[in-house]
């Protein structure tokens, strides 16, 4: 499980298929301490729980970005997430898998994607940016108006709704922290649907 809450921006740095282009292995630069990324763990990036494989440190890369980490991108993730679109140079927002007792941020976050939202418009304000996104009208049933919604890994509050889109407002830190500084129109991204959302949805479903 997740918050939310970015903790580091990191870059694919290498990207190999295999197994018939059915399965990706994503090699990752963070700045995470390499020493506490166990074999196994889940880490988010960009919204996507992925399990790392493999980890270590390189040698003559910027010290600020030492560690890497391995991930294998399945099938269904390349098809159902913006996972189909990276490449090296990418840059990923990581998040580590939540412990017990720690603060919990932003919202509750699965890590598993429900799909792809695209920005329809940035308007940058005098203290944030707004952006009006579209999805597919089945994943625009669970928005709703000051409710939460995780993009590209980013716990966020939907502001405003209209049929299937959504708008969200981003204040500079978080345009700072995050690579949601370099969105732009027509850029896709991950979405998680907020959790509470969907079963609420489910319960009517079944109760009706």
């Amino acid at each position: 499980m997740f918050t939310g809450i970015v903790t580091d921006i990191g870059e694919i740095v290498s990207f190999t298929p295999t197994a018939q282009g059915q399965l990706h292995r994503l090699r990752i630069a963070c700045r995470y301490d390499q020493s506490t990324i166990a074999d196994g763990a889940s880490i988010a990036c960009n919204g996507v729980c992925l399990t790392v494989v493999a980890s270590g440190v390189a040698d003559g890369r910027d010290s600020k970005q030492s560690t890497w980490f391995d991930v294998d991108a399945a099938a269904e993730t390349l098809a159902l997430t913006t996972a189909k679109h990276w490449k090296v140079g990418t840059k990923l927002n990581l998040e580590r898998a939540l412990k017990i007792g720690d603060e919990l941020g932003g919202h509750i976050v699965a890590g598993h994607a429900d799909g792809i939202a695209t920005i329809v418009s940035r308007e940058d304000l005098p203290d944030m940016a707004r952006f009006v996104l579209s999805t597919t009208r089945e994943l625009a049933r669970f928005i709703a108006t000051k409710g939460s919604i995780t993009l590209d890994g980013v716990s966020l509050t939907v502001n405003t709704v209209a049929d299937v889109t959504f708008s969200v407002l981003i204040i500079p830190h978080t345009l700072d922290v995050t690579t949601i500084g370099g969105w732009k129109a027509g850029h896709e991204v991950n979405i998680e649907v907020d959790l509470m959302a969907r079963y609420a949805a489910r319960l009517t479903e079944m109760t009706a």
